[in-house]
């Protein structure tokens, strides 16, 4: 078991927080009631010189009291007015230096300048200072014993000097602490703005994902679906066998679906499901688009390289999503798939030989592998080709300078992506009907 402290050091503790505690009440109550501190300011002194002010003195100096209320009085207010409060006070002050004797409240001139220095302007700094220091050398003249004139005046500055100094303190920490909480608060602000900014490049990329997953899945299995009808009749075998791969389309994309909603769901650990596609998944994708009734020829090309798994994701999403649309538009009976390596990049064209389009048609498919190019320095060019028939191309770099262009590219897009959410929905509703631009 640990060792237990002693009594008197616990003893020691108990009190020391309780003066801690005790302390931080005071000052919180403080800051509650300035008034109050104020008008214990002009109290305090007041009792304090009550005594000295005898029935003898204030026959001698019949003007004392006045003096003392007129010197203390004006302090309640020295917070709203610090430097109209420093004049009537000072005011007073240049009235006892010749009518009446020395006295304790006095130090108001102090507390005023004090306040005038902590609230003011540095001009009003500089005119109260010169006018205690007259009023320092007039008080030294006519108080101070024969001989010492020159020294009340120095002890005299001296407080004067302290008070300023006190209350320039004062005001050099107010303004750091606003500093903190301005600083604070633009912190927090940009905290806010880059979490917005995330959060509209991670639903821009989870619409991207949704599309690509069930548009993809869906027109495969709209052409399977389509082929097992016709063959049902004459061929019952055959069609056994394409709504078996209806099946298994489906349970693919099933799969990839709770993948994706299961990162979305859990903020810990990644959890355990199928990996994202890779380069090396693209045999199964050409397979399933054969099986859909499209034949479709990879061909690829260069030196191979070691491509990071976000590229090899975008080029498998840019393959997909060719192809659906060919399946889904183009009325093709062949594509060609050409994946060609360059020393710092990759080039992909995705080609097919069916007939143009009588009108432009351009959906969140073709937008999505912009996106997706963007991210890597390139660009997106889809139309017809001269032979007939339509070609998607593009170029991803992947060199140290390109990557750097890349991240630029990709802020932009997620700054722009606060119609994300708007672009998923729309994603969904557009792969479902499987009649529109993909």
């Amino acid at each position: 078991m640990p060792q237990q402290p002693p009594a008197s050091m616990r003893l020691q503790r108990v009190l020391v927080s309780g003066v801690l505690a005790g302390r931080d009440r005071y000052w919180a109550w403080v800051r509650r009631h300035p008034r109050l501190v104020d008008a214990a300011l002009v109290v305090l002194p007041v009792l304090f010189s009550g005594p000295r002010l005898g029935p003898a003195r204030v026959a001698a100096h019949p003007w004392a009291a006045a003096l003392v209320v007129a010197l203390l009085l004006p302090l309640v207010w020295r917070r709203r007015a610090p430097f109209l409060v420093f004049l009537l006070i000072g005011a007073a002050a240049f009235i006892q230096v010749f009518t009446g004797p020395p006295l304790a409240a006095d130090l108001a001139l102090l507390v005023a300048f004090y306040t005038v220095a902590a609230y003011e302007s540095g001009r009003r700094i500089l005119i109260a200072a010169v006018l205690l220091e007259v009023g320092s050398v007039l008080a030294a003249l006519r108080f101070a014993p024969a001989g010492s004139a020159f020294w009340g005046w120095v002890f005299i500055s001296g407080l004067i000097t302290a008070a300023g100094f006190i209350g320039n303190n004062i005001r050099t920490r107010r303004a750091y602490l606003a500093a903190l909480e301005d600083r604070a608060a633009r912190l927090e602000r940009d905290r806010d703005r880059e979490s917005q900014i995330a959060a509209a490049a991670e639903r821009a990329r989870i619409a991207r994902e949704m599309h690509d997953i069930v548009a993809h899945n869906l027109a495969v299995m709209i052409a399977l679906a389509d082929g097992a009808a016709y063959t049902v009749r004459d061929y019952p075998d055959q069609a056994s066998s394409i709504m078996s791969q209806v099946s298994a389309t489906g349970r693919s994309a099933l799969t990839e679906m709770r993948r994706l909603l299961g990162v979305m769901r859990q903020s810990g650990a990644p959890p355990d499901h199928a990996p994202q596609p890779t380069l090396a998944d693209l045999d199964d994708l050409l397979a399933t688009v054969r099986a859909a009734g499209l034949p479709t020829q990879l061909t690829v090309s260069g030196r191979r390289l070691e491509l990071p798994p976000s590229a090899q994701l975008a080029i498998y999403r840019l393959i997909q999503e060719s192809l659906t649309n060919t399946i889904k538009h183009a009325e093709a009976t062949a594509a060609s798939v050409r994946v060609t390596y360059l020393p710092q990049g990759v080039e992909l064209e995705v080609t097919n030989n069916g007939p143009v389009a009588s009108g432009p048609c351009e959906g969140h498919g073709i937008a999505g592998m912009r996106d997706r190019a963007a991210v890597f320095g390139g660009s997106v060019s889809a139309g017809p080709r001269p032979g007939g028939g339509w070609r998607v191309h593009t170029v991803l770099h992947l060199s140290p300078a390109s990557a750097g262009l890349a991240g630029a590219v990709s802020s932009q897009l997620s700054a722009a992506g606060a119609g994300a959410s708007a672009i998923g929905d729309s994603a969904i509703g557009d792969s479902a009907i499987g009649t529109e631009c993909a």
